[in-house]
């Protein structure tokens, strides 16, 4: 394992549920150093990026009754139950679910940053919020900052 990944997790015809990929694009236009960008569809493709990388920062639309486009950043391998961190559910196993199953398998990598944009819509087919369109370039210096603690 070695370097750093970004991973937007979400699915882009779900309405808010698209930030995490749209946050992860942000990131890769703005270049960088050391940091690869990894989209993923599902959490629980996140395993396979924790095998290959020491730092892994991941953006997720999250629900936590916070007003949306609130950004949150929370340090998961600090946490002592990351699944208690409410997640957007529209992925069946969420994020909070994935760490854990990655814990329990001795596979979370030695950073592990959540990046959360708070969502209002996640109806197939809906477009983002503009709430949470708002929140694109806030939650990638969030992302960026995490990162560059590695």
């Amino acid at each position: 394992m070695s370097g750093c990944a970004v991973v937007g997790v979400g699915t882009e015809d779900r309405g808010d549920d698209a930030i995490g990929a749209l946050v992860a694009d942000r990131v890769r236009e703005l270049g960088a150093a050391g940091v690869t960008v990894e989209p993923v569809a599902t959490p629980l493709e996140l395993l396979d990026v924790f095998d290959r990388y020491d730092s892994v920062v991941v953006v997720d639309a999250v629900r936590s009754g916070a007003e949306p486009g609130a950004v949150t950043v929370s340090v998961l391998n600090e946490s002592p139950s990351p699944a208690r961190r409410p997640s957007a559910g529209t992925h069946g196993l969420g994020v909070p679910e994935a760490v854990e199953l990655a814990r329990a398998l001795d596979r979370l990598p030695a950073r592990l940053v959540l990046v959360g944009v708070e969502l209002a819509d996640v109806t197939t087919g809906a477009d983002l919020t503009e709430a949470v369109a708002g929140a694109v370039d806030r939650a990638a210096s969030e992302v960026l900052r995490a990162a560059e603690a590695r």
